[in-house]
């Protein structure tokens, strides 16, 4: 299998874990990471996430403030398995650089009605968001 620069393997297995940074107060309340936090950005239709290992929670900090947060707070990180992203019928596409780096693609896209993709979005958006943990910084 082929490996990517940051040395980890091109195909992002079912059993990885992938972390989503939250920068904003919308995106978790106390208890949960909300469906808010992984809706995909409206300029490409994809969520940026981060292929996170067993490595130390300090890497996982390093990493969201280097590559993700973008001069904006980093409020936590919501953990989710890439067969809860399947799950909801969408792909984990490994995309680096940078190091690390996936993107979350297939979310419904409709020019023509706005509102229902939308909250098509949001039903997906809720699957992977029920099986997340949320860690706070």
């Amino acid at each position: 299998m082929a490996t990517l620069p940051s040395g980890l393997d091109e195909i992002v297995a079912e059993d990885e874990d992938l972390a989503r940074y939250l920068t904003s107060s919308s995106q978790f309340n106390a208890l949960m990471v909300k469906p808010a936090a992984f809706l995909p950005s409206p300029k490409d239709h994809e969520t940026s996430v981060f292929r996170h290992g067993s490595e130390p929670q300090d890497r996982l900090w390093a990493i969201g403030v280097e590559h993700a947060a973008g001069g904006r707070n980093l409020h936590g990180v919501a953990i989710c398995k890439a067969s809860h992203i399947r799950a909801a019928q969408l792909e984990v596409i490994a995309e680096e650089p940078p190091p690390r780096h996936a993107v979350i693609r297939g979310w419904p896209f409709s020019e023509t009605d706005p509102k229902l993709q939308k909250a098509k979005q949001k039903e997906l958006a809720a699957i992977i968001a029920s099986n997340a943990e949320l860690v706070r910084r």
